[in-house]
């Protein structure tokens, strides 16, 4: 976005209800800007996050609001009154204690944070909410978003629930399990020749054209207030431990935003008191076709260098994650590492989560399960530390990755006699 377009971005809001956020500011130079529809700063073209000035907020407080990551509007940039607008309402997904997986692997404590269970999914649906609720307050009507698929379902469901239009773009090679649902939705869908930074580009170079002045590119010019949905991950996993903070988590890395935010939600838990302040380590995990993050903490570097994506991991596919250089911050000040696995490692770990516990990832929790794998195998994480894992996507959304390895035991007939066989 050039500067003049940013200028025009900048929605004077100060009528307007955000909740305890107070502004906007540069992470690179500091700069601070208004609440408005703006993602890059105008000093330094950094990009830009959300400020607040929080009240008291108690664990009481919390508690007493709905089963839903509202519960946490007083952290986040949203009104009180946003959990009353037609939203999805996710959040409050399942931590699941992972004992016969933590007993193969030879781990001491494990957890799950399966965020499958949220209404299209994936953990999307969280950042969506967020950025749906500051599209209302900025004016802008149509739902959009640049997306490896999980985006565009929920960007599409919440359009669909709130009477919006949603228009968004994907790449045209994406999991028939993703395109089919985005689609159902009956939202306008462009599938694009090229890869998801292609379809990122395209949404940038969109901003600012007439045919898109009341659209909130939700990962775009609303992406600092979409990003602080991130954060509810983080709050659930302290509160459904009791309010206290595990000692190792294992974060899958597409953008990096999500490893960066539950980092974040971990410090202004500690901050706000809500839980005691205890170190922990956060771990990050890609596949081995997309994993320029990985390849920049092993160099030692503090740039991230673009990649072509080729890995069935297309939920991760970002060749050039902008949070990339804040994620290698947070896994090296919390002393953490990062796992790069093969598509071949992934399906293992799908397989293993499902024949496990019983939960069926898609494609990026199969990179999360065989990282935590390499990680113990490396020496690099502690079995018998406290650990939680995320799964952001459900599997029935990736079922081609497993599709050629599963299926019936065998194909009988209809007797006692050819099931004792098939058995034996």
């Amino acid at each position: 976005m050039t500067v003049d377009n940013y200028a025009a971005a900048d929605i004077a809001t100060d009528d307007l209800d955000f909740g305890p956020a107070t502004g906007l500011v540069c992470r690179e130079c500091g700069a601070n800007y208004g609440l408005g529809a703006a993602y890059a700063c105008m000093e330094c073209f950094g990009p830009l996050e959300v400020k607040y000035n929080y009240g008291e907020v108690t664990r009481e407080s919390i508690e007493a609001g709905p089963n839903s990551l509202w519960r946490y509007s007083q952290l986040l940039p949203v009104s009180a009154g946003a959990v009353d607008e037609p939203n999805l309402a996710p959040g409050c997904t399942r931590l699941v204690h992972a004992h016969n997986l933590a007993q193969e692997l030879g781990m001491t404590s494990l957890w799950v944070k399966d965020d499958s269970g949220n209404p299209t999914h994936s953990f999307k649906d969280r950042v969506v909410a967020v950025a749906q609720s500051a599209a209302r307050r900025l004016g802008l009507t149509t739902l959009s978003c640049a997306s490896t698929g999980n985006l565009a379902h929920a960007v599409a469901a919440a359009a669909a629930r709130a009477g919006q239009r949603s228009v968004v773009l994907i790449p045209s090679n994406l999991e028939d399990g993703k395109t089919v649902t985005t689609a159902t939705y009956d939202g306008k869908l462009l599938a694009i020749e090229g890869n998801y930074d292609d379809v990122n580009r395209l949404c940038s170079e969109l901003i600012g054209d007439p045919l898109t002045n009341d659209w909130g590119f939700v990962n775009v010019n609303l992406r600092p207030y979409y990003a602080e949905g991130s954060k509810t991950v983080g709050y659930e996993i302290a509160e459904q431990l009791g309010w206290r903070l595990p000692k190792q988590v294992v974060v899958p890395i597409a953008s990096g935003a999500l490893l960066v935010k539950v980092d974040k939600a971990f410090r202004e838990l500690i901050e706000l008191g809500l839980v005691e302040d205890t170190e922990y380590t956060i771990f990050g995990a890609q596949a081995a076709g997309c994993s320029p993050v990985y390849q920049a903490f092993q160099d030692g570097q503090d740039v991230v260098r673009p990649v072509r994506p080729d890995t069935i991991a297309k939920s991760l596919a970002i060749g050039n994650p902008a949070d990339g250089p804040y994620a290698l911050d947070v896994i090296r000040r919390t002393h953490g590492a990062i796992g790069s696995v093969t598509d071949e490692e992934l399906v293992d770990g799908i397989r293993k989560l499902a024949r496990t516990e019983g939960v069926f990832a898609e494609t990026a929790g199969g990179v999360v399960m065989a990282s935590l794998e390499q990680l113990l195998a490396q020496g690099l994480l502690d079995p018998t530390a406290e650990t939680v894992i995320l799964n952001t996507g459900d599997g029935l959304k990736t079922l081609d990755a497993v599709i050629e390895f599963v299926g019936p035991t065998a194909t009988i007939e209809p007797q006692v006699s050819e099931v004792r066989e098939a058995l034996a």
